[in-house]
């Protein structure tokens, strides 16, 4: 599956690059207004903060809500108490758009995360472009070369990087680059499976100077506490809340608001 996703990537990178240069991009992205603090808003409130997505389907699990107005979403996401917005641009396989991006920056005041399998440079370039404030690296897909010029790249032109990783040998990669943020993904991207075990034997491994985010499997107030215990800053949940019937008490029952 995930061979399928980037061969798809990389074809649509192909019809984004013959349309856009990326000196077109760097043009547009030249005056605009710096990105919000993603790590800022993660670590302000001393407590574990919540970045909550916009997911309409997976690959493992198929359609989680294909009804998902993404104004109405990033809206009731920040009055909810979410710390930050991640969405999900990838076409194929996750159903998400680069307008969804657009229509979240319109209508949040959230640091938003572009949330993609990001492979090329010009991706780091529309990212900023389209108002992401941060991209998502996956050290999984990318050489360490790519690693490093992605990482560079999207933090010389203003964007935060979350660089994830799913083993210790993932993490050994990643850093070498000193990142700033650090994603451990409890899904294995080759089998699906998901298990919070990953998150609670890597994060130990993870330097003291990196604020780390939980990814994946994470549904309830109780899974909230397991990585909480682990010392984790913040957790990524798209599809807990998504396919809730009510995603702004889903949001404040996780973070332990709810009345």
């Amino acid at each position: 599956m995930l061979e399928q996703i980037i061969k798809h990537k990389k074809d649509w990178l192909d019809q984004l690059n013959s349309r856009s240069t990326i000196d077109d991009m760097a043009k547009s992205v030249r005056n605009m207004r710096p990105a919000r603090g993603l790590r800022t808003n993660l670590t302000k409130d001393n407590k574990l903060a919540l970045i909550a997505e916009i997911k309409r389907r997976s690959p493992s699990r198929g359609i989680l809500n294909n009804t998902i107005e993404v104004d109405r979403f990033v809206r009731l996401y920040e009055e909810a108490g979410a710390s930050a917005v991640s969405i999900l641009t990838e076409d194929q396989f996750f159903s998400g758009s680069i307008d969804d991006l657009k229509m979240a920056r319109e209508n949040t005041s959230l640091p938003i995360l572009r949330k993609d399998f990001i492979i090329e440079e010009s991706q780091i370039w529309e990212s900023r472009a389209i108002g992401a404030d941060a991209v998502l690296l996956i050290a999984a897909i990318l050489s360490d070369n790519q690693l490093y010029d992605l990482h560079a790249l999207a933090r010389e032109i203003g964007l935060e990087t979350i660089i994830e990783i799913h083993s210790k040998e993932e993490l050994d990669r990643a850093w070498r680059l000193k990142p700033e943020i650090i994603g451990i993904n409890n899904r294995n991207l080759k089998t699906f499976q998901v298990s919070l075990n990953t998150v609670e034997n890597l994060y130990p491994l993870i330097p003291c100077n990196a604020i780390c985010i939980s990814e994946s499997g994470i549904k309830t107030r109780d899974d909230m506490l397991r990585v909480q215990e682990c010392g984790v800053d913040a957790v990524l949940i798209g599809e807990g809340i998504v396919t809730s019937e009510d995603p702004f008490g889903k949001i404040r029952e996780l973070l332990g608001e709810s009345e």
